[in-house]
């Protein structure tokens, strides 16, 4: 990645973003061609740059559901990070991000069970999609059993 578009990304800077857009109307696009890959996307979730995070979306909605090379999405980072108001953002915009597979078959939910229930988010995604609750990772676990193994309480 242009390290130009990942200061913009860790910072936050929709000005820059396009002002790269604008050298090169392309920047964006190989990312679309890797199978796995660290958008600008990850990085803003990861850092919480709500603004940024939008943007990207609305320029590039693949983003969204593309896996990084650690087998995680925006959301998935959003989630790990406690980034709330960024993971209603993103719910907002496509509500089947909830059931998105990464790593191990893990989706959102499944981190939620893992890291706990910031803010109530595990509520609004079983009030978003709660056929979700039905998730199961490659190890045939679904949120509950997640819960249990992590001791986390608080989420059931």
């Amino acid at each position: 990645m242009d390290e130009r578009l990942r200061t913009a990304a860790h910072t936050g800077n929709v000005s820059d973003l396009y002002s790269l857009i604008q050298r090169d109307g392309n920047v964006l696009r190989h990312f679309d061609e890797v199978e796995f890959v660290e958008t600008p996307l990850h990085i803003a979730a990861e850092e919480g740059c709500i603004r940024f995070a939008m943007e990207m979306m609305s320029l590039k909605p693949s983003f969204a559901s593309k896996l990084s090379q650690q087998g995680l999405t925006p959301l998935h980072l959003a989630v790990t990070k406690g980034h709330t108001s960024m993971v209603l953002r993103f719910l907002e915009i496509d509500k089947d991000l909830v059931r998105v597979k990464g790593k191990n078959g893990k989706t959102p939910l499944h981190i939620i069970t893992e890291v706990g229930n910031h803010n109530g988010l595990l509520e609004r995604f079983l009030e978003i999609c709660p056929q979700s609750i039905r998730d199961v990772t490659i190890e045939n676990r679904n949120a509950l059993h997640i819960a249990v193994e992590n001791d986390r309480l608080d989420v059931l």
